[in-house]
């Protein structure tokens, strides 16, 4: 179906999308994200109105889009404008970011970053919603699309909300700090994780301390790293310092 779509007309993918039995028309969907030729998506970009489709279906396209292999700028450029100064249901809006992100991180891993206006709209966009929200879990939902992206100039954003954020917003921003190869994680990062696990500026919750020591084990930890890790195990619980040091042995091995 997907094949066949490929070298459909505008016009006939348009025509499947209208005729569709409302049982189908989610799995058509799909397909044409699937396929991303040039008539497809222009077809979906006709046929999806944000304003009036039902939440269920913007949703499957959106999800369809964050989870395609390969994506395209085209279809990254028509998440944009079917979310562009939409007044949207929340959900199809905590889709359409972390989607974003996703498109954003696999276009970057296709050394298609050089689409520079797509990306660049992308991360504006969601930084702005980031310094705009007010609700704790709207920052979640901003940080878990940085954490998409893996863009390297989103880190000192990363690393204030890790630092500074309530529980939530500090899990999610190490969370998404966990994405980041070695190369990216510099010695600002792993001074901010240190901070982190061993609480120099507040307490943070367990699952955060031990996810900052988990950077620190896996990107070239230094030896006094190692033991200062290995020190504060015994203060844990013996769940969470059995992990500690079964990272410290697979980084042994």
């Amino acid at each position: 179906f997907i094949q066949m779509l490929h070298s459909a007309k505008k016009r006939d993918v348009l025509q499947l999308l209208r005729r569709a039995p409302e049982e189908m028309l989610p799995f058509v969907v799909e397909a044409a994200v699937a396929a991303q030729s040039v008539a497809s998506l222009a077809a979906l970009s006709e046929f999806l109105d944000f304003s009036k489709e039902p939440k269920s279906l913007l949703e499957k396209f959106l999800y369809a889009a964050a989870f395609s292999p390969r994506p395209s700028g085209e279809l990254l450029r028509l998440v944009l404008d079917k979310l562009d100064g939409k007044q949207l249901a929340p959900e199809v809006q905590e889709t359409g970011i972390v989607a974003m992100g996703s498109l954003v991180g696999k276009l970057c891993q296709q050394k298609l970053c050089g689409l520079q206006q797509e990306v660049e709209r992308s991360m504006e966009k969601k930084l702005r919603g980031l310094r705009g929200a007010e609700e704790e879990s709207e920052v979640v939902i901003y940080l878990l699309a940085l954490g998409n992206a893996v863009l390297p100039e989103t880190i000192p954003t990363l690393l204030d909300h890790a630092e500074e954020g309530p529980a939530a917003i500090t899990t999610a921003a190490i969370s998404a700090l966990q994405r980041f190869p070695a190369r990216h994680i510099s010695s600002k990062v792993k001074r901010a994780m240190r901070r982190i696990f061993h609480e120099k500026r507040k307490s943070y919750e367990k699952t955060c301390r031990l996810a900052a020591a988990e950077i620190l084990l896996d990107n070239e930890p230094s030896p006094m790293d190692v033991i200062n890790i290995l020190l504060a195990a015994n203060e844990l619980e013996t769940k969470k310092a059995t992990f500690l040091l079964l990272k410290v042995w697979n980084s042994l091995r």
